[in-house]
């Protein structure tokens, strides 16, 4: 999760609650759309675990896994549950030597302020092989809000294309959802798989 101001705050206050909710969703259908584009001894990087649970299905599946969060709560959460290391930072300060097959950011981006998106997507991409993909998704709109205590910047077609420009990804696939979380299918989500050139 990321924004350093109050959605880092609410994911340490409702870690458990957060990961109740979330740990169990069937994501098969976003795997599928994504999985079958990469070699099984593909490198991705989870940006934004929150509970770990697409690393751990990751890591299931043969793909080597790193995994990041800004929340320190939910960083020794998915710990526990992937039975490795997940590095507590924000997108931002993200530093490694590693370079990945892919970078798997689910319902992640959408905490970083609208004016920093940019930055983080070039920042990203850095740690990508050429080649690479870089899944993400954001809720659907063209607004940023607060709500319940966390910044949520939403995106629609437009909006992305504007975050993407001075990146070197391209978008490679674009679909809309409904939410996978139980009672939510109402909510539209916008999906991306980047490509970066």
């Amino acid at each position: 999760m990321e924004d350093k101001n109050s959605s880092v705050k609410y994911y340490n206050q409702h870690a458990a609650d957060f990961v109740e909710n979330t740990l169990f969703v069937d994501m098969e259908s976003l795997y599928q759309r994504f999985l079958p584009l990469l070699a099984r001894s593909s490198h991705i990087l989870d940006a934004g675990c929150g509970s770990g649970r697409d690393s751990k299905y990751f890591i299931e599946q043969g793909f080597k896994v790193t995994a990041i969060d800004a929340s320190e709560t939910l960083a020794q959460s998915a710990s526990r549950l992937i039975n490795q290391d997940v590095a507590h930072c924000y997108f931002q300060d993200f530093s490694t030597n590693e370079t990945f097959d892919a970078i798997w950011a689910c319902a992640s981006l959408l905490h970083v302020a609208s004016d920093e998106l940019p930055e983080v997507f070039n920042k990203l991409s850095n740690h990508l092989v050429d080649g690479g993909l870089f899944y993400c998704s954001f809720k659907y709109g063209d607004d940023d809000v607060e709500r319940d205590g966390r910044y949520f910047t939403n995106a629609n077609e437009q909006r992305i294309e504007t975050f993407l420009a001075s990146s070197p990804l391209a978008i490679k696939n674009l679909w809309l959802t409904g939410d996978l979380r139980q009672g939510r299918a109402s909510e539209r989500w916008l999906n991306l798989i980047l490509v970066k050139r």
